[in-house]
């Protein structure tokens, strides 16, 4: 089973806030804001959603590609991903656009505040999603909102199963747009903000878009994630981190996971844990992409997590 992740690549501009954004904000005042906070840790990452699944999914030795759009800026990217070993088979450079660039401040409560610029990500709809039958499975993840509604129809008119995961790209559809998308999809995947945000547009209740997919997945940080599928409600658990650095790119790992267990044909008791697991191993790194392991090294560490060899 191979994948093909549609979705961002951009480079992520990250920096850390000690205090509180609360602190900062008077609610009475949020109609004329004009706030400034210093940021004494300031770092540039390899990012974008389609970038950071296919990374984590690389490290687990899942079977995959990402596609989506890129700019004239994007050489030390393409540089990482060749140290990498991943497939750039399905990019495509836009000569007169940079990447998409996104500058995230974190505070000391793991909330963010972040800019957007979208750049070549733009263009997501001039990608074709192949039908050669060399996917078997798919990923709509954050990208140009035309790329997205175009690359879940051609996933649904070849039949090749796919995750929707709308993450940050949620805002930009309405109700309808979005019962569209969850009518095409196997599998949901978002946080629970997010999931309260398509019941709000949909008016649809977490079963009943339960009911209308293989699987709706929301993902509640070190609370784990609540997996709906086959009729039932499963609690899966969050692994414990070592240590708790940056929240950026979580659930992009967890959707790694969540590949590898659809690749193999995992139990959801295991696929869940699995990708848990994966966001722990994120939080405890900066950056969406400097987690390093080996897949041996992921299973032992998901046996002492979870007292349970994967099955």
């Amino acid at each position: 089973m191979s994948a093909l992740i549609c979705g961002s690549f951009a480079f992520d501009t990250l920096m850390s806030f000690e205090g509180r954004f609360a602190d900062e904000i008077l609610p009475n005042q949020v109609h004329r804001l004009n706030v400034a906070f210093l940021v004494p840790s300031l770092n540039r990452q390899f990012g974008g959603c389609a970038g950071n699944i296919a990374y984590s999914l690389n490290l687990l030795g899942g079977d995959g590609f990402a596609m989506g759009t890129v700019g004239k800026d994007f050489r030390p990217y393409r540089e990482w991903m060749d140290e990498n070993g991943i497939s750039r088979k399905y990019l495509k450079e836009i000569d007169d656009a940079y990447c998409a660039q996104a500058y995230i401040t974190t505070d000391a409560d793991g909330n963010q505040i972040t800019a957007f610029h979208p750049g070549a990500m733009g263009h997501a709809h001039e990608q074709t999603v192949p039908t050669d039958g060399s996917i078997d499975l798919g990923v709509i993840a954050p990208d140009g909102k035309d790329g997205m509604v175009q690359h879940a129809k051609q996933f649904a008119d070849a039949g090749i199963d796919f995750i929707f995961d709308p993450g940050q790209g949620l805002p930009m559809f309405d109700g309808d747009e979005l019962k569209t998308a969850i009518d095409q999809a196997a599998y949901i995947s978002v946080n629970e903000y997010e999931a309260q945000m398509i019941s709000e547009k949909t008016g649809l209740s977490e079963e009943e878009i339960a009911g209308k997919v293989k699987a709706f997945l929301v993902t509640k940080g070190g609370d784990g994630a609540t997996i709906h599928a086959d009729g039932k409600r499963m609690e899966v658990p969050a692994g414990k981190p070592a240590s708790v650095n940056d929240p950026t790119g979580c659930g992009d790992a967890f959707r790694a996971g969540l590949i590898v267990g659809l690749q193999n044909g995992y139990d959801w008791e295991t696929t869940g844990r699995m990708a848990t697991l994966m966001g722990t191993i994120k939080v405890e790194h900066n950056g969406t992409q400097n987690h390093v392991l080996t897949y041996d090294e992921f299973m032992a560490r998901f046996e002492r997590e979870f007292e349970r060899k994967v099955a």
